[in-house]
C-alpha cells in the first residue's frame, strides 16, 4: 500500500520549496456537500494531489471540503481537469490568490469532524441552506445603503490589518465566538439586510445558513469572499471598498489589497501591518511588529522572550521540555481558516 502521509522533515521540505524556481499558483476552494466516507475521499485526494505536486492544507469532513493549496503553474490546467472529474465537486470556483509567492511547503490532507469548527450543536441546522450570494457589483450596491448591516466574519487578528469600509468587526479570536455574538447583537434586526464576508467565503456561508435557521430574513454573503471580490472588482473596474491587507493562512501571511496601513505595531504603536510570529519558538505568538522593533527585540514579543532567545541553544531546548502554551505562548496564525484555530502553527 502506498504511504499516504508525509514523513519528511519540515526543514527539508521548506528548503525544497525555496529551491524550486518554478512559478506556483496559490488558490483556495471549499464546498459544503454531504460526504459518506471522508476517509476514503481524503486518501483519494492525497494520492492524486501528490502526483500533481500539490502543497498545502485540506480538510475533509462529512459536511464537505476546505482547501488552501499551491501547485506548479504549469500543472494548473491538469489540476482543474482532475477537479472537474470528481462528480461531487461540479462547477467548483477556484479562488486564485491576489498575490502569489511561496505559500506552502508540504501536502496535508486531514479528516476533520467539520471543515469549519463552529461549536454548534443544533442537529436541525442545514449548512447547505445558505444566504444569497452577492457578486462584487451587487455587494457594493447593497453595502452603500444606510440600512444594510455589514459584518466581518473573520477573527480580530485578520480584520485588524484590513476590512471593508463600514464593517462591524467583532473583537473575537474564534469563529464559534463570533457566531454567538452576531446572533445576539442583531436579534432586533432580523428583517434588516445583513451582508457577511470572510476571506474566501467558507465561514460566512456557514454563518449565513445559521442566521437563516435562526429566523433572519434577509441574509447575504459575499460570493468567494475578499479574494474573489478583489478579482471581480479589478476586472469590472469597480471601486474596491476593502481597506488594507487581506490576512491569509499560509507563509505569505497577507495580500496587499490597498495601500492603506490601518494597523499599528504591537510593540511601539507606530503605523504598521506586518504580521510576524514571536522569535521565541516556545511562544510563537502572532503579532504585528515594525522593522525597527523586530531588529531591536530579535523578533520577540516581550522582554521575557527576548531574554529566552539569548540563552545557549542547549539551555533553550532543556527549558522547552514539557513546556505548554502560556498566556502569550499561543500557537501562531497559520491554521486553516477554520473558525476554532488560534493563529499560526499552521490550514
Amino acid at each position: 500500500m502506498k504511504r499516504l502521509h508525509n514523513i519528511e522533515d519540515r526543514r527539508v521540505l521548506l528548503e525544497r520549496m525555496k529551491a524550486d524556481t518554478r512559478p506556483r499558483t496559490t488558490l483556495s476552494f471549499y464546498r459544503y456537500v454531504h460526504l459518506d466516507d471522508p476517509k476514503r475521499t481524503r486518501n483519494e485526494l492525497y494520492e492524486a494531489w501528490k502526483g500533481l505536486e500539490v502543497l498545502g492544507r485540506t480538510y475533509v469532513a462529512k459536511e464537505g471540503i476546505n482547501a488552501q493549496i499551491s501547485l506548479p503553474s504549469e500543472r494548473f490546467e491538469e489540476f482543474k481537469a482532475h477537479i472537474d472529474s470528481l462528480g461531487w465537486l461540479p462547477h467548483l470556483r477556484l479562488n486564485v490568490a491576489v498575490e502569489q509567492g511561496k505559500s506552502f511547503f508540504k501536502l496535508i490532507v486531514r479528516v476533520r469532524e467539520k471543515i469549519v469548527a463552529d461549536g454548534l450543536q443544533d442537529g436541525a441546522f442545514d449548512v447547505t441552506d445558505c444566504g444569497k450570494h452577492l457578486k462584487a457589483e451587487e455587494f457594493n450596491e447593497l453595502t452603500d445603503r444606510e440600512d444594510t448591516v455589514l459584518i466581518d466574519m473573520r477573527n480580530s487578528y485578520e480584520s485588524e490589518v484590513g476590512h471593508f469600509e463600514g464593517a462591524f468587526c467583532p473583537d473575537v479570536n474564534t469563529f464559534r465566538e463570533e457566531i454567538d455574538m452576531v446572533e445576539e447583537m442583531f436579534q432586533d434586526q432580523k428583517d434588516t439586510n445583513i451582508v457577511m464576508y470572510c476571506t474566501g467565503g467558507i465561514r460566512c456561508e456557514k454563518a449565513s445558513a445559521y442566521l437563516k435557521h435562526k429566523g433572519f430574513k434577509n441574509v447575504h454573503q459575499l460570493e468567494g469572499g475578499i479574494i474573489e471580490y478583489t478579482r471581480q472588482a479589478k476586472e469590472a473596474g469597480l471601486r474596491n471598498k476593502f481597506i488594507g491587507k487581506n490576512f491569509v493562512f499560509d507563509e505569505r501571511m497577507a495580500e496587499r489589497i490597498s495601500e492603506d496601513v490601518i494597523a499599528h505595531c504591537h510593540t511601539c504603536g507606530e503605523s504598521c501591518d506586518t504580521h510576524v510570529n514571536c522569535g521565541n519558538p516556545t511562544c510563537n505568538i502572532l503579532m504585528i511588529q515594525c522593522d525597527s522593533c523586530k531588529e531591536a527585540s530579535q523578533g520577540t514579543c516581550s522582554e521575557e522572550c527576548h531574554a529566552f532567545v539569548q540563552l545557549p541553544e542547549e539551555e533553550q531546548r532543556e527549558r522547552r521540555k514539557g513546556t505548554k502554551a502560556r498566556g502569550g505562548f499561543m500557537r501562531g496564525a497559520k491554521g486553516l481558516a477554520r473558525g476554532g484555530a488560534t493563529p499560526r502553527s499552521r490550514q
